[in-house]
Order: C-alpha cells, then structure tokens, then sequence
C-alpha cells in the first residue's frame, strides 16, 4: 500500500480530485441549469466533471513525464515542463468544452461565463487549468516520501 501512495500518480490523482471537485462546485453558477438542478444531480454531474479533470491531469503528467523521461519531473520543475502539463491540460480543456457546448451540447454556458476566443471557451475552465495544476504538483511533491523525490526509485 505505501507503494502505491508513493507513486507520483497517486498523488496527482488525488490532489486532482480534491482540488478540482471543490472548483466544479464554485463555477456551477457559470453553467446553464446547474443552480436548477436537484442536489443529488448536480453532486453526480460535478463529481463526473471531477473525473475528467483527474483524466486530463494524469494525461498532462504523463506525457510530460515522457518529454521529461523521468516521473519525478514535478519535484523541481523546469519551466518548459511546467508550462508543457499546463498546456495540455489547456488543450484538453478548451477541446473537450468545445465538443461539450457546440457539438454534442451536452452543457451551455450562462450568462455568467465569460468566454475567451477563438473557440468562445469559458473562463472558468481555463483558470481552472491555469491555477489547479500548480498546487496539484505542490502538494504531489511535498506528499511523495522524501526517499522518493530523486526519482530513482
């Protein structure tokens, strides 16, 4: 189990969790319908956002991880790695809301959103990923055993 908990995935995943199901609640208000919605729906649709954004965070570490050729990267990070995580999210983010909003509209914004061109993505989902993924790694770093932090094991 200490395994486990030592894997910088870990961590990112549960730092990701944490992190971003506390901002899906906060900008609920920047989508249409949700302050309609009954409690229990909207805890299951925040909780499903929540998942995708832990998905997004662990495709951003691990490809960076790749670009880095070490897990570790996050411990003392290079600005090119720190923007390369941050960028892939962003991508992920404005792709996924596109598809969301003006394809499958299965989400609209509300008046509230303010959108960013060239795609009209919200706001808010891009300070999400602008903001989160500097603490996630943070607190990945100072969670990770400090035998572990070297990246060699």
């Amino acid at each position: 189990m200490r395994t486990l908990i030592n894997m910088p995935e870990f961590g990112v995943a549960v730092f990701s969790f944490l992190l971003h199901f506390v901002w899906e609640y906060l900008q609920a208000p920047t989508y249409a319908g949700m302050i309609e919605l009954n409690h229990w729906d909207g805890i299951k649709l925040c909780t499903s956002a929540t998942f995708g954004d832990v998905g997004f965070a662990l495709t951003a570490f691990w490809a960076t991880s790749a670009a880095a050729r070490t897990r570790y990267w996050f411990v003392k990070p290079a600005a090119w790695q720190m923007l390369l995580y941050i960028a892939i999210g962003i991508g992920l983010t404005m792709g996924f809301e596109y598809y969301y909003t003006n394809i499958s509209l299965r989400w609209t914004y509300s008046d509230l959103m303010p959108r960013v061109p060239p795609f009209g993505t919200g706001l808010s989902p891009l300070l999400q990923w602008l903001i989160i993924p500097p603490l996630v790694l943070w607190f990945t770093g100072r969670h990770i055993a400090p035998e572990h932090r070297d990246g060699h094991t």
